[in-house]
């Protein structure tokens, strides 16, 4: 990466911390309300960032000959298999208990929750556990 991807990166991440913390993500009290369904407030943030995410992985390599600031569009195949869908429901049963996914985990630690730094040290060791025992 050069000095003007590391740029952008850090200025996507920081927009990307300061939109999950504004929209309480980081709150895990606000997120198990919504998977409790007692609080819809989230729903319209999931919306809003589905709907973004769509428009761009679908209309950005159309009018963009190449990224901004890479040289060509990245190709990453994916298949539904029994590993996908063990690790979809680790990660749901994660989230169910820890009340934030790793994102709204570390932008948390940015805005001051430190009771979510153990929740960042248990993703750590998942990953590292997937990465020692069942990596590919």
């Amino acid at each position: 990466m050069n000095p003007i991807q590391l740029i952008w990166a850090l200025i996507s991440g920081a927009l990307f911390g300061f939109g999950l913390s504004l929209s309480t993500m980081t709150h895990p009290e606000v997120v198990l309300s919504f998977l409790r369904f007692t609080d819809f407030g989230l729903l319209l943030v999931l919306g809003g960032a589905v709907t973004v995410a769509t428009l761009c992985y679908q209309l950005a390599p159309r009018l963009l000959a190449k990224p901004l600031f890479g040289e060509v569009w990245g190709k990453y195949p994916s298949e539904l298999n029994t590993r996908t869908i063990g690790g979809a429901a680790v990660f749901g049963i994660g989230w169910g208990i820890a009340g934030v996914c790793p994102g709204p985990a570390i932008a948390g630690l940015g805005s001051g929750n430190w009771p979510l730094f153990l929740v960042v040290l248990a993703i750590f060791a998942g990953a590292w556990v997937q990465g020692r025992f069942f990596g590919s």
